[in-house]
This record gives structure tokens, C-alpha cells and sequence, in this order.
């Protein structure tokens, strides 16, 4: 991966999980500061799922610059490596404007701020294999094969560590080398700019709650439409924009397979999971210079913008 050479002296990162209200509070930091937007979001990068992913509408795009959101075709897998790399191509045009990342997907910011370290890519079947073996073996013995093969990794996991023993063990089948092996040499991050990172983090029950609003709302403007016209194009289900929240639901529903109130309750359930382990990571992996943990409001804002202005001074 190549290390882009940035010229922005200073950078704003708005993160949280789906829902929480973070692309609301960047629009209006990008309004007070005149700054310019960068999707750091996995799921809102599918141009064609604009509605179901709740990519900002172009009234919202009006008021300040977008950028890399839509930027991905249904058949793109895109990748954290891959996103760093156009982020940083667009901080270093921002032209005089503040650039503001904003989304939910951690391993995005990670691989911006602190680089990451380069793995081959992981096939679909060896993944589909480790997963198959977890489930059938049970996390506790996961942990204690994958202590037999890597324990220096294996040492720093929990057995109930479960995506991370899984992820190691998949790295393990599809190199023959040990997750700690590959974590030896340190990677190198493309963003080297000061950052002030806020984390909108609201209780978990105003965060489900805002979830299942937010997709019956996407139901009634037209996600069925855009997932019929995505199946229409024949792409793997399996991969790319196939795989965004709501998706495989409403194509079930569409395909007539199951009632839309039953497709509408799995795609909740399915976004209030995956918020769930957002939150979690954020809470673990990602550090907040200002967290906001009550539900956002105008109220809120001049504190926010005043906390900002202080980094830019500084």
C-alpha cells in the first residue's frame, strides 16, 4: 500500500454506530467550519443503495461537499486499504476546506490513522470453512486449537473473543503463518495530521430504537424499489452491495418468500446486531477526544463547535 503524502494540518472524526445521529452533527460542523465531508462508511460507498443505506439526499449534499459517498458499483468489494488510500487523496484535496471523516466502520479509521498490516487476502472458502468449524467445535476449543498453532496470538484473545480467534485461525489455513507473524512489523499510517476525534455514542436503546424507525422509514421511500433493481442486475448476493444491512431480507420478502413485516423484524434485528458490535468497538478500539453519550441535539452543538475551535487554535 502506498503511503500518500498529506498537506491538511488538521483533520475531524465523527464516529459511532448506525443511527446514532453522527452524519446530522458533521453536516453541521461542516457548515460552522466550512468543511467538506469524507464518507467513512462501508455500507453508504454502494451507489445504488442510496435509500437502505441512508446515504445523505441531495438536499443535505447542497449544504456542504461529499465526497466517496456512492463511489462503489454493486460488484465492488472495496476494501480498508483501499478506502485510506482514496482519503487521503481527498484530505489532501480538500483545498483550503476542513476535511471531516465521517461513518461507523472502525476498520476504516484504523487504517488511516495507524496503517495496517498487509495480509493476503482471505478466500470465501477458507472463511466459510473457520466459521463452519467454530460453530461445530464451540469457541472454547476454537481458542485452544488456535493456542496450539499461534499461541502468542492465542495469549492475547479471550475464547469468547470469537471474530478475532476466528479471523486468526482463517489467517493461519489461508498463509501458514501466524497472525503474530504478520503483526511483527509495524504498519505505517497514511494520516499523520492531527485529528480530534469525536465518537457520538448515545445509550443503546435510543440507538435500536432510531435503527428500527430509520428502516421502516427506508420501506416506505423505496428500499424495496432499490433492492429489486439490485437483483436485477445479477450480482452475488454473497458480496459487494449484496451484502449491506436490509438487503437479503427484502430480496427474500421480494422473491416471495417470506411477508414484508417478517423481512422488515430480520432487518431490524440484523442492524440493531450490527450497531451493537459497532458500539462495542468504538468503546475498546477507538480513542475519543470528545464522546458524546446522550442523544444529539442543537442544544448540544455550540459546546461541540467550541471544543473544535480550541483544536484548530492549538
Amino acid at each position: 500500500m502506498s503511503v500518500t503524502s498529506l498537506t491538511n494540518p488538521k483533520v475531524i472524526i465523527v464516529a459511532g454506530p448506525t443511527a446514532a445521529g453522527k452524519s446530522a452533527l458533521a453536516l453541521s460542523i461542516a457548515e460552522e467550519f466550512g468543511g467538506v465531508l469524507i464518507n467513512a462508511d462501508s455500507q453508504q460507498r454502494y451507489r445504488d443503495l442510496r435509500i437502505l443505506t441512508a446515504r445523505p439526499s441531495p438536499e443535505e449534499k447542497a449544504r456542504a461537499p461529499h465526497r466517496l459517498f456512492g463511489d462503489l458499483g454493486p460488484d465492488d468489494l472495496g476494501s480498508a486499504a483501499e478506502w485510506a488510500e482514496k482519503a487521503a487523496a481527498e484530505i489532501n484535496a480538500a483545498n483550503g476546506k476542513l476535511p471531516i471523516l465521517v461513518g461507523g466502520t472502525g476498520l476504516y479509521f484504523r487504517a488511516l490513522t495507524e496503517g495496517l498490516t498487509e495480509i493476503p487476502p482471505i478466500s470465501d472458502d477458507v472463511r466459510e470453512a473457520t466459521r463452519a468449524l467454530g460453530a461445530a467445535i464451540g469457541p472454547a476449543d476454537m481458542h485452544r486449537r488456535l493456542s496450539a498453532r499461534d499461541p502468542v496470538t492465542a495469549a492475547r484473545l479471550k475464547p469468547g473473543d470469537t471474530q478475532r480467534v476466528l479471523r486468526a485461525w482463517e489467517v493461519l489455513e489461508a498463509t501458514g503463518k501466524p497472525l503474530s507473524a504478520w503483526h511483527e512489523t509495524p504498519p505505517e499510517p497514511i494520516l499523520k495530521a492531527p485529528t480530534f476525534n469525536i465518537l457520538v455514542l448515545p445509550p443503546r436503546e435510543h440507538v435500536y430504537a432510531a435503527c428500527d424507525a430509520r428502516l421502516k422509514a427506508m420501506v416506505a421511500n423505496g428500499a424495496l424499489d432499490e433492492v429489486k433493481a439490485l437483483m436485477g442486475s445479477g450480482i452475488d448476493s454473497r458480496s459487494g452491495a449484496g451484502k449491506a444491512l436490509g438487503v437479503a431480507d427484502l430480496a427474500a420478502h421480494l422473491r416471495g418468500e417470506q411477508d414484508l413485516d417478517v423481512a422488515l423484524n430480520l432487518a431490524q434485528t440484523a442492524t440493531r446486531q450490527y450497531a451493537k458490535r459497532q458500539m462495542t468497538w468504538f468503546r475498546n478500539q477507538f480513542r475519543a477526544d470528545l464522546t458524546i453519550s446522550k442523544k444529539l441535539s442543537e442544544r448540544l452543538l455550540p459546546e461541540i463547535f467550541a471544543d473544535i475551535r480550541r483544536f484548530l487554535l492549538t
